[in-house]
């Protein structure tokens, strides 16, 4: 049966995907986007890293397993996105 995302997962999805963002700016050359710049790259990089892992064939679950899906997914996006855009780095 479908449920609708209640508030307190959406908080949640919020500040996993601001955490995997901003640790994902701390292991990619350029620094960081801000604290709205970290949590976009987070949450499209746990959409990243759910497909990846779908393709591999890998299960996640729980906390710290989400959570590195989403740091594995934004780091692909920040390479991406330094690639198409090499001259701007974020302080």
């Amino acid at each position: 049966m479908y449920e609708s995302m209640q508030l307190h997962n959406l908080i949640w999805f919020l500040i996993v995907g601001g955490l995997a963002g901003w640790l994902a700016s701390l292991m990619v050359d350029g620094g960081g986007l801000g604290i709205i710049g970290d949590i976009v790259v987070g949450v499209i990089g746990a959409f990243i890293g759910g497909f990846l892992a779908d393709v591999v064939g890998v299960a996640v679950y729980g906390f710290w397993g989400v959570l590195a899906m989403s740091i594995v997914g934004a780091i692909v996006l920040l390479v991406i996105i330094r690639m198409i855009n090499p001259r701007k780095r974020f302080a």
